[in-house]
């Protein structure tokens, strides 16, 4: 199943503690579409789920500043 959480607005560190708050509700298998901006959220947030176990299957730009992370829980 896809979920989607728009973090466009948001600054670190509370990027990835939302991430992580969405990640936990979702099962395991399912996926995790986030919009995030570039800099700390963009290096941040992949980087983080990753370390967390999680698998990181795309980054890409949106448009503008604006990029798409897929997370499998």
């Amino acid at each position: 199943m896809e979920h989607f959480l728009d973090i466009t607005k948001d600054h670190c560190p509370m990027t990835f503690v939302k991430v992580k708050v969405k990640l936990s509700k979702i099962e395991t298998g399912d996926r995790l579409e986030v919009l995030l901006s570039e800099g700390e959220p963009l290096n941040n947030v992949p980087r983080s789920a990753t370390e967390q176990g999680y698998k990181v299957l795309e980054v890409t730009a949106v448009e503008g500043n604006v990029h798409k992370v897929v997370i499998e829980k």
